[in-house]
């Protein structure tokens, strides 16, 4: 167990993953907990991370601070997503390390895995076939994570885990129309589509001037507002209000509430070390990593019907079969998780319920 008072960084804490480990880290009597924004500490700098290990000295370390992004991000931007990940996992890594952390936990991503990996994904599967192209340098730091923390444990003794979640959702997670995931996305186009089929111009303009959508805001005309609906999907034709959803919505995909992978983040911190995450036996170590999932998948046709239905939103839900479906099926095999004593609580459905209520309140 780790002592109550010991000092915690935790490195990207406002994010959807810091933000749900500090909330667990808090709930459970953790007291010494330290951060520092992007403006307070360039992780990217070896000369500042450097002088924040000398001088705050923490024991442990969660690094969950990361450069995101979805498909068209990844794709445009991959010099910027290589060379920013390896440089905030090299400079964190090295500096826990360097002063004596006495535990690590390293956070990636489900896309590390080949994109014609089979189903589901165990951790032995990694580094056996090509990555997907468009995410390949961010799946490649990711990559180079998990084998920096395996070889740092190898040669000093460190004890530095690594834990693969499969796509989040929750409080905090990230609505903007134009960058967000499909579950957040699909609950902000059918929250603006019930208040539009309702006229209820009030909501609408209270979620507009909370997240604008290209400039677009609650003061802006009502010809404005509808055309960027309409540009993101929201259609109103006659009294009826159509929902655009791309592709043929047979691709199926693993949800896990964040406060859940957050829960697991902080039992493997608490009650497991990177001993524990391969056998004893074997002569190379490798795959220490740990998949952090649910092991149950969903069409996004059915979760597109599941959060309608949530929502109460009436309208009519269309399938743009001219957009690309993406990866048919990408499900975790979970199994190393449940065997170390950890296993998923939150159903989708009740995830979706208490997400849209957060953003509800929020927006």
């Amino acid at each position: 167990m780790l002592n109550k008072e010991a000092k915690i960084y935790i490195a990207g804490h406002r994010g959807l993953v810091g933000s749900a480990i500090v909330k667990n880290l808090e709930s459970r009597g953790y007291t010494n907990l330290v951060y520092r924004t992007h403006k307070e500490l360039d992780l990217t700098n070896p000369t500042d991370v450097a002088t924040f290990f000398e001088v705050e000295k923490p024991s442990y370390v969660i690094l969950a601070a990361a450069k995101v992004g979805g498909i068209v991000a990844n794709n445009t931007y991959r010099a910027d997503f290589i060379y920013e990940n390896l440089m905030i996992q090299n400079n964190v890594i090295h500096q826990s390390h360097i002063h004596g952390v006495q535990k690590l936990l390293f956070l990636g991503s489900t896309c590390i895995y080949p994109k014609n990996c089979p189903q589901p994904m165990k951790e032995d599967y990694l580094l056996t076939d090509t990555l997907e192209y468009t995410n390949e340098p961010y799946a490649i730091a990711k990559i180079a994570g998990i084998k920096m923390c395996e070889s740092y444990n190898l040669q000093y003794g460190t004890n530095f885990i690594s834990v693969m979640p499969t796509n989040l959702y929750g409080p905090n997670d990230n609505f903007d129309l134009e960058k967000s995931h499909v579950l957040p996305a699909l609950i902000r186009k059918m929250h603006l589509g019930k208040a539009l089929e309702n006229n209820d111009w009030n909501t609408i303009a209270k979620d507009l001037n909370a997240l604008p959508i290209e400039g677009v805001n609650g003061n802006s005309s009502e010809n404005d507002i509808l055309a960027v609906l309409d540009k993101y999907g929201i259609k109103r034709k006659n009294d009826t209000i159509y929902l655009e959803i791309w592709g043929s919505g047979k691709p199926m995909r693993e949800f896990l509430w964040s406060e859940d992978m957050a829960d697991a983040c902080v039992f493997l911190m608490e009650q497991r070390d990177f001993k524990d995450c391969y056998s004893q036996d074997t002569k190379e170590v490798r795959n220490t990593h740990i998949n952090i999932g649910t092991g149950v998948d969903i069409t996004i046709k059915d979760l597109a019907e599941l959060i309608q239905q949530k929502i109460n939103f009436k309208g009519e839900l269309y399938f743009n079969t001219e957009k690309p479906d993406g990866t048919l099926k990408k499900l975790t095999d979970p199994s190393k998780l449940h065997d170390l004593g950890w296993k998923h609580t939150v159903s989708l459905s009740q995830g979706i319920e208490q997400v849209y209520s957060w953003y509800t309140a929020k927006n």
